[in-house]
């Protein structure tokens, strides 16, 4: 008999997912963490901090009272690095603890170590000053993450020269910024530091702002950013950077359209590669993608039927929601339990301000030749809109304009992540119309969106009937 049913790779959201899920249906697991703290990049590097700073940013510069009262707010004092920093390693702290308990409260055992396969049922554990252990198991799961991709052209030796993941370090909060980008990572800093009062250029070789959005919500959204400061210059790639010795001289940057930036730090945000080196995966036939990402199949299995592969190992989305449910039910699948692979997975942009989506976009429905209707609400004429002064966001719902059947749900606006949600359980559900006309909402609320929008698009069919 093998050592455990199951050993995971990797402590993130989908390695902790997997595991605890492995645990409950009785089986013996155990997760192998490299890293001397749990959690990944979700709980260290990346999904919390990054939102906890996007927080951060947000009250200190007083964002979200501008306007509100007939008073502009500026920054409620001058923020420090300590300000920047301090709420965001108290989450961290408690998030690693909490992944702790729930896999000591499960009877998961937990490995700090490197981890590698020595073949296709034995997971070697190199620990330093310790000898190395050998685990035999029937099942693998690699969750291993990713990291940030580092183009060479970039001196990330200097301190002023930043990844994804080490801007989380950065040693004073910029005056002027340079972030090479356009993804959703690149975004979300971008307004963070711009909210406060960074001067930030973004830089994309791409020409349209996060192309896999709705392109009415991805164009409201560059319109927002660049009201917020953020300066775009899509379509351009950087040729050139020059890196000064002394730190009082600012780096300068060449884009490809002959400009000049010059500022005082530069982050790079130009995609993540797979953390897949020296896990021993390629001798055994694991497949691999573009960036070292590990190819696999519907129910995430890869070329190798008992080692299966989730969350940002495997590439795009990348998010650690998605990354969940991929472990879950790669390990319903893997010990014969049934399982039903979810119709919809929502999408979370935590920009300034948020954008989310679940469901068809129009042009998807457009390309697919799919009839359909878009009822929109726009939340200046929703009374808690009103409220809380989001005068801007905006919610789109697309029904079927047959059987109207909700298709897709997009929002723009103050927590457009968590509004997603009721869109997100209709088209679960198989849901349309009606749900929303005969749901009583709390009043005000900006969740009363979803009547107003649903009443915009039975009324533009009955208009066109007439």
């Amino acid at each position: 008999m093998a050592d455990f049913d199951l050993v995971v790779i990797g402590s993130g959201p989908a390695g902790e997912q997997g595991a605890v899920q492995a645990a409950r249906l009785g089986k013996r697991v155990a997760v192998v963490e490299r890293e001397p703290v749990l959690g990944g990049t979700a709980a260290n590097t990346g999904t919390l901090p990054s939102k906890t700073l996007r927080e951060t940013a947000l009250y200190l510069s007083g964002y979200r009272a501008r306007g509100l009262y007939g008073v502009e707010t500026t920054l409620r004092h001058q923020a420090t690095v300590t300000d920047f920093l301090y709420r965001e390693r108290r989450v961290k702290e408690t998030e690693r603890q909490r992944i702790s308990v729930n896999l000591q409260n499960n009877k998961v055992e937990l490995l700090q170590g490197l981890g590698s396969l020595k073949d296709a049922h034995t997971v070697v554990v190199r620990r330093e000053d310790q000898p190395d252990r050998r685990l035999t198991t029937d099942c693998v799961l690699i969750a291993t993450g990713s990291s940030p991709y580092r183009p060479p052209m970039y001196p990330f030796g200097d301190p002023r020269v930043h990844d994804s993941d080490e801007i989380l370090e950065l040693p004073a909060l910029p005056k002027a910024l340079v972030v090479v980008g356009g993804g959703v990572i690149g975004c979300e800093y971008a307004c963070m530091f711009a909210a406060l009062g960074t001067a930030v250029t973004l830089v994309d070789l791409k020409k349209e702002l996060l192309g896999f959005l709705d392109d009415e919500f991805s164009e409201l959204l560059r319109q927002r950013m660049e009201q917020l400061g953020v300066r775009m210059r899509f379509g351009f790639s950087v040729e050139s950077i020059h890196v000064p010795e002394q730190s009082s001289e600012c780096i300068r940057l060449t884009l490809s359209g002959g400009e000049v930036l010059e500022v005082d730090q530069v982050l790079v945000a130009s995609g993540r590669s797979a953390n897949t080196a020296g896990l021993g995966l390629e001798p055994l036939g694991v497949k691999f993608g573009k960036r070292g990402h590990i190819e696999v199949g519907p129910t995430y299995q890869t070329a190798v039927p008992h080692i299966y592969a989730v969350g940002d190992v495997i590439g795009f989305p990348a998010l650690a929601s998605t990354s969940m449910e991929q472990a879950r039910l790669a390990v319903l699948h893997a010990f014969g339990h049934p399982f039903k692979l979810a119709p919809v997975l929502p999408y979370g942009i935590y920009t300034i301000p948020e954008v989310s989506m679940a469901g068809e976009t129009e042009e998807a429905l457009r390309e697919k030749g799919v009839p359909y209707v878009a009822g929109r609400a726009a939340f200046l004429t929703n009374p808690r809109g009103q409220i809380i002064g989001e005068t801007h966001g905006l919610l789109k719902l697309l029904f079927h304009r047959d059987s109207l059947q909700l298709l897709g749900v997009h929002v723009l606006g103050e927590q457009a992540a968590e509004l997603v949600h009721v869109g997100l359980t209709a088209l679960v559900a198989g849901a349309g119309a009606q749900l929303f006309v005969e749901t009583c909402f709390n009043y005000p609320t900006l969740s009363e969106a979803y009547k107003t929008a649903t009443y915009d698009a039975i009324q533009q069919l009955t208009a066109g009937s007439r």
